[in-house]
C-alpha cells in the first residue's frame, strides 16, 4: 500500500481568489508564490497526494481538477462550494461529474458564526454531496466541535474528517471543551480525523514540538483508532514552521509504539478508503 498524504495544497496567486493569503499578515509573505505538483513532488518522491481547497471559488476547484488531470501523482481532489446558497446542489451535480472531485471543504474556520454549519448549509446540497459520493472535510477549531458533532449526527451517511485535529491549543494542556469535544465526535462511526496542520499551531521556534504534539496526537490515536486517522503533510502552509521531510521524520517519531499495521492506516490505507481513491493501488 503506498503511501498517501491526504492534505497538500496548490496555488498561483495570480489566480486572485486566495483573500486570506493575499490579505493576511506578513508572516504569509513565504507562501505568496506558486506552489505546483512539480514542487511537492520533489520532495516527497511523488507519494500520492489529495489536493485541498485553498480558497472560497468553484473556480479553484475547478483549477485544482485540471491540476489532478494533468498529474498523476494527485490521487482526488476536495473542492469548495457555496452550501447555503440555492444553486448548490446543482454546482455539485456538475463538479462531481469529474470522479476525481473527491469531498467538499467550507471554510468554517475563517466564519464568524460557530453555529452556521448547522443553519446555512441547504439540505438538497448535503443530500446532493451523499449521493455523489462526496465526503465533508471540516476546517474547524474548538469552538466548532459541539455544533458540527449535531451537524454529524443529523447526516449519518456524510464520510466526515476532521481536519488538522481541529486545531486544538496545546501548550498547558489539552482543554476540557477540546477534549470533550473530539470525544463527541469520535463517538460517531462515520467521522474521521486528520493527522496535519499541528506544527503551525505551535509557536515559531518551539524549542520541543514533540513534547506539544504528542498529547493531542495521543487523544486522537485513543479516541478515533489508525482505522479513522489519516495522515496529512498541511503543505506548503506546513513550510511555515518545517520541511516536508521534518514532519514526516516527526510523525515516525510520533507514532513510535504502532504496529505496523496501524501506521500503514494512518499513512495512507485509511485515506483511500475514506476518499474511495480509484488511483491508489490495492
Amino acid at each position: 500500500m503506498p503511501m498517501v498524504d491526504a492534505h497538500c495544497h496548490f496555488w498561483n496567486p495570480e489566480r486572485g481568489d486566495y483573500g486570506w493569503l493575499m490579505a493576511g499578515p506578513d508572516s504569509l509573505d513565504p507562501l505568496r508564490r506558486v506552489f505546483a505538483p512539480r514542487d511537492l513532488a520533489a520532495l516527497n518522491g511523488g507519494a500520492q497526494v489529495l489536493a485541498v481547497q485553498a480558497a472560497d471559488s468553484i473556480a479553484e476547484t475547478e483549477y485544482l481538477l485540471q491540476l489532478a488531470a494533468q498529474n498523476p501523482q494527485i490521487v482526488g481532489v476536495v473542492g469548495w462550494v457555496d452550501l447555503a446558497h440555492a444553486s448548490a446542489a446543482q454546482d455539485i451535480a456538475r463538479l462531481a461529474q469529474n470522479p476525481l472531485l473527491r469531498g467538499l471543504r467550507p471554510m468554517l474556520q475563517d466564519i464568524a458564526d460557530s453555529r452556521w454549519i448547522l443553519t446555512a448549509p441547504k439540505d438538497a446540497a448535503i443530500n446532493a454531496m451523499v449521493a455523489h459520493g462526496l465526503c465533508f472535510d471540516a476546517l474547524v477549531q474548538t469552538r466548532h466541535l459541539p455544533h458540527l458533532a449535531e451537524f454529524a449526527a443529523r447526516w449519518p451517511d456524510l464520510p466526515m474528517v476532521i481536519d488538522h485535529c481541529a486545531k486544538p491549543a496545546m501548550l498547558g494542556g489539552l482543554s476540557k471543551d477540546y477534549t470533550a469535544g473530539m470525544a463527541a465526535l469520535a463517538a460517531q462511526p462515520h467521522v474521521m480525523c486528520k493527522l496535519s496542520g499541528l506544527l503551525t499551531e505551535l509557536p515559531i521556534g518551539q524549542s520541543d514540538a514533540i513534547s506539544a504534539l504528542r498529547p493531542v496526537v495521543d487523544l486522537v490515536l485513543n479516541l478515533f483508532g489508525p482505522d479513522r486517522v489519516m495522515w496529512g503533510s498541511d503543505w506548503p502552509v506546513l513550510t511555515l514552521a518545517a520541511s516536508y521531510a521534518e514532519w514526516a521524520q516527526m510523525t515516525e517519531a510520533l507514532l513510535v509504539g504502532q504496529p505496523s499495521r496501524a501506521r500503514a492506516a494512518i499513512m495512507g490505507q485509511t485515506a483511500a478508503r475514506f476518499y474511495n481513491l480509484e488511483r491508489v493501488d490495492a
